[in-house]
């Protein structure tokens, strides 16, 4: 007993450690200005409106929050904001969260089987996952809740725990409407390979279901169209049924879109922090990945495919478990603690995305005080036009959107403040533009410039 009470007091103080390191990078990087409006200020602001009372109608993106991805977790997740209103509670949740799945991992590996080195190794091997770190740094997205649900559900899966099981996935499917494809194809796992009927029924059951009433019912409601992301898969369909019909008719369409370099080189950064492990006795748990990589693969769009964004975390956990069958059927290539971790060390340094804090983050390090300055000066709760990466450090407001070069404002004098940084616009924008925009407002009436330094401007509209 006094023995696995240490196993776990070592284990806390990993995972602790590990939340500290995953909220200093995301804090600090936000502290950079290098967060952005989408996706950070749209959640930051619907959070906040929810926590007011008001409805949480993003002003980034012009409707309801749950018209975007079916995401009831926010409400729940406003309560901290009624604490006290902060986006630094988004960077806590994001990584204890992270943090956190290695205490599932640790039991399933545990529970497999495996010896007490190999189950701290392989939550090594879960925390220098290079995915776990990038996706912390990239904003907050709420599907981070997710990766330690799911393993949760497989922990209690296979303990009997159905009260458990039941409520890992509820909570799951409410970080995003994709989810609900994860949480089916984990139930087609339970189901043939784990025969675990009751429980793959379940998820199953509940994975189709939510994900047809979040696609067909809540996101038209609350949007007037169909799930944004669609467009990423417009070759296939121009709506959810239709692209799911195509895939089944014409799978012809699919293929010019499989087998490309893009994807083979996504396939193999994916599997190469558990590489050695994959073998035939372990792959079994790779089905519950299968709708995410599949997602990523047939996806139009690039960030799908790379190891800096979130869309990755929902096969995590199953990578985990295949590494966790394969060790426990005395196969992959590496057996001992010391080998294990050191390769997870050899990837994390060579994907994990830390040296962005050394060169991209400090960009424009030049204007950080200046820019801090003109935020400081904006007092009130009134509308704001600025850069998308100034945006989330204002987005507590009802009306604020950042400068797009493809679509400038119709009326600056819908805004009560104008914050520019012409020596670095943001994405979007270029220099030319920003200082057009600086240009309009010196010469419009309406407007006062309240602080200028270092290129970085602070208009407010006279009362």
């Amino acid at each position: 007993m006094r023995k696995k009470l240490n196993q776990l007091g070592y284990l806390g103080w990993i995972i602790g450690v590990s939340a500290l390191i995953l909220f200093g990078c995301s804090s600090l990087r936000h502290e950079l200005f290098q967060s952005n409006g989408f996706d950070l200020g749209i959640f930051d602001q619907a959070v906040y409106l929810i926590s007011q009372g008001e409805p949480p109608i993003s002003s980034f993106i012009g409707f309801h929050i749950l018209g975007d991805h079916a995401t009831w977790i926010f409400y729940p997740l406003a309560l901290l904001y009624k604490i006290y209103p902060s986006v630094y509670w988004l960077f806590a949740v994001q990584a204890v969260a992270l943090a956190l799945g290695a205490l599932p991992t640790w039991h399933l590996a545990r529970q497999a089987g495996l010896k007490e080195n190999q189950a701290i190794a392989i939550v090594f091997v879960y925390l220098l996952q290079p995915l776990v770190f990038n996706a912390n740094l990239f904003d907050f997205h709420p599907e981070v809740i997710a990766v330690p649900l799911l393993l949760v559900a497989v922990l209690a899966a296979r303990l009997g725990q159905l009260g458990w099981f039941c409520l890992s996935i509820f909570v799951v499917l409410g970080c995003k409407e994709i989810l609900s494809l994860t949480v089916a194809g984990m139930g087609v796992w339970l189901l043939l390979f784990e025969k675990r009927r009751l429980y793959g029924a379940i998820a199953l059951g509940a994975g189709v279901a939510w994900f047809l009433i979040a696609t067909q019912v809540i996101i038209p409601f609350f949007n007037s169209a169909e799930a944004t992301a669609l467009v990423r898969y417009s070759y296939l369909g121009n709506s959810v049924l239709g692209i799911a019909k195509n895939i089944v008719f014409q799978p012809g369409l699919i293929l010019g879109k499989v087998f490309l370099w893009d994807n083979l080189e996504y396939l193999v950064l994916m599997l190469a922090p558990v590489i050695w492990w994959l073998s035939p006795p372990g792959i079994k748990p790779l089905v519950g990945a299968i709708p995410c990589l599949a997602l990523n693969i047939l996806a139009d769009y690039p960030p799908q495919k790379n190891l800096i964004f979130q869309y990755s975390l929902p096969a995590l956990p199953f990578l985990l478990l295949a590494v966790i069958s394969s060790l426990a059927a005395g196969r992959g290539l590496l057996q001992n603690k010391r080998a294990i971790i050191l390769w997870s060390l050899v990837v994390f340094l060579s994907l994990a995305k830390f040296t962005f804090f050394g060169g991209k983050y400090l960009k424009s390090i030049d204007t950080w005080q200046a820019t801090k300055q003109a935020i400081a000066q904006i007092q009130t709760q009134g509308s704001v036009y600025t850069t998308a990466q100034i945006s989330p450090h204002l987005s507590h407001r009802k009306l604020i959107t950042f400068t797009n070069n493809d679509s400038p404002p119709a009326d600056l004098n819908t805004y009560n403040y104008v914050l520019l940084n012409v020596r670095h616009p943001s994405w979007s924008n270029t220099q030319e533009f920003a200082a057009s925009l600086v240009n309009q407002l010196k010469n419009n009436q309406e407007f006062q410039l309240k602080y200028q330094r270092d290129e970085v401007y602070l208009f407010v509209k006279v009362a």
